[in-house]
C-alpha cells in the first residue's frame, strides 16, 4: 500500500496512507548509504494490513531532496526533507540580517530542485516602512530570482500571500532557531500544533522547540514540513545552487578575457571590473568565493579524481608564483 512518511523516529515512522496514519517499521529499508535513509516527505510502499507497526518494504524514487553536510568529520550528507516543491527560508527581522547565511540556505535550496522562497518573519518589530523597505531590498539583491515576503504571525500581515504560495504541493520550512518557524507554522495551520518558546533577549537566538521533522496538512491545501532550527548549514555538492545564488557573477564571468578566469587578479576580468566600478559589491564576491571553496572541499573529500585535480592546480599556481618571484628578484638585481 502506498504511503507518505509524516515523521521518522528511531527506526520507526508515521505514514499517511489510504487507511489513515499508521506506525511503520523501517527495518527492511535501512541502507548503508546515509543519503538513502527514510526521511520525512518520502513516498514508500508499506504492508497493506497486519498489526502495527507494519513494515516499509521499499522507498520510491525522490523528485527532490534538501541535503546539507553533517557536522561530523565523516563527509556525509544529511537529508532534511524529500519530495519538496518550495523551500521556505525563514529569516527573523528581530536581529541583524546575516546575508551570507541567507546565501548559504539558498544555494542548498536551489540544489535540492525546489523553488526557494525567503520569508522575513516578525515584520511587526520593524514598523518603520522605509527601514523595512531597505531590509527587503538588501535580501532581494542577495537572492536573485527568489520571492521575498514579509510576514508577521503576530498581526497576520503577509500570511495570505505565503499561504497561497505553499498551498500547491509540499513546502519545507527552514531557518535558524528563533526565526519564528514554529509560530509561522501554527499561523498557517490556524491552530497551535507546534510548541513555541521565546527567543533569548541577549542575542535574539531561539531554543530548539522543534526536535523532529513533521509533515503537516495545511487547511488551504498543500503540506508543510517543519524542521528543527539549523545552527550549521554546510554545503553538500551544491555547485549548481551556488551558481544560481550568484547568477550575476556567472553572467559577468562570461565576459572575462579567459574562460577559466578565477576572478582574483587576471587581466581583463569582468567580475573584478564590476567590483571596481561598484556594480558588484565586494561582499558578494567574497561570499561567492567562500562557498565555492567550501563546496569544492566537501566534494573533493568523496571524489579522488577531483582531489588529484585540485592538487595539480595548487602545484601549477605555486609554480607560477615561484616564477613571478624569481623574475621580480632578477629585475631588482
Amino acid at each position: 500500500m502506498p504511503g507518505r512518511v509524516v515523521r521518522v523516529d528511531r527506526g520507526l515512522c508515521d505514514m499517511a496512507t489510504p487507511d489513515g496514519v499508521i506506525r511503520a517499521d523501517t527495518e527492511y529499508v535501512v541502507p548503508r548509504d546515509p543519503m538513502k535513509v527514510v526521511c520525512t516527505g518520502d513516498w514508500a510502499a508499506v504492508d497493506p494490513d497486519g498489526a502495527q507497526p507494519r513494515y516499509v518494504r521499499t522507498l520510491l524514487p525522490r523528485r527532490t531532496a534538501f541535503v546539507r553536510s553533517t557536522s561530523s568529520k565523516r563527509s556525509e550528507g544529511q537529508i532534511l526533507a524529500a519530495n519538496v516543491d518550495h523551500a521556505v527560508v525563514a529569516v527573523s527581522l528581530a536581529v541583524e540580517l546575516d546575508l551570507a547565511r541567507i546565501e548559504r540556505f539558498l544555494a542548498l535550496a536551489w540544489e535540492s530542485g525546489a523553488q526557494p522562497v525567503v520569508v522575513l518573519t516578525k515584520a511587526d518589530l520593524v514598523p518603520d516602512a522605509a527601514t523595512r523597505s531597505y531590509l527587503v531590498q538588501d535580501v532581494e539583491t542577495t537572492a536573485p530570482g527568489v520571492p521575498v515576503l514579509t510576514v508577521s504571525a503576530q498581526d497576520g500581515e503577509g500570511l495570505d500571500v505565503l499561504a497561497a504560495v505553499v498551498s500547491g504541493g509540499t513546502s519545507v520550512l527552514l531557518g535558524q532557531s528563533g526565526a519564528g518557524k514554529s509560530t509561522l507554522a501554527n499561523a498557517l495551520l490556524g491552530e497551535d500544533v507546534m510548541d513555541v518558546q521565546a527567543t533569548r533577549d541577549v542575542d535574539g537566538k531561539g531554543r530548539h522547540t522543534t526536535t523532529t521533522r513533521n509533515l503537516l496538512l495545511l487547511p488551504g491545501g498543500g503540506v508543510l514540513i517543519d524542521t528543527p532550527g539549523l545552527r550549521g548549514v554546510g554545503l553538500w555538492d551544491a555547485g549548481t545552487g551556488v551558481g544560481q545564488v550568484f547568477s550575476e557573477i556567472q553572467d559577468l564571468a562570461e565576459h572575462c578575457r579567459f574562460h577559466d578566469c578565477a576572478h582574483e587578479s587576471e587581466p581583463g576580468c569582468a567580475v573584478l571590473d564590476a567590483v571596481e566600478t561598484g556594480e558588484l559589491p565586494q561582499r558578494r564576491l567574497d561570499s561567492y568565493r567562500k562557498l565555492l571553496r567550501e563546496n569544492q572541499y566537501i566534494v573533493a573529500k568523496t571524489d579522488a579524481r577531483l582531489r588529484a585535480e585540485i592538487r595539480k592546480d595548487w602545484k601549477r599556481k605555486g609554480a607560477i608564483g615561484k616564477a613571478a618571484m624569481e623574475a621580480k628578484r632578477g629585475r631588482l638585481r
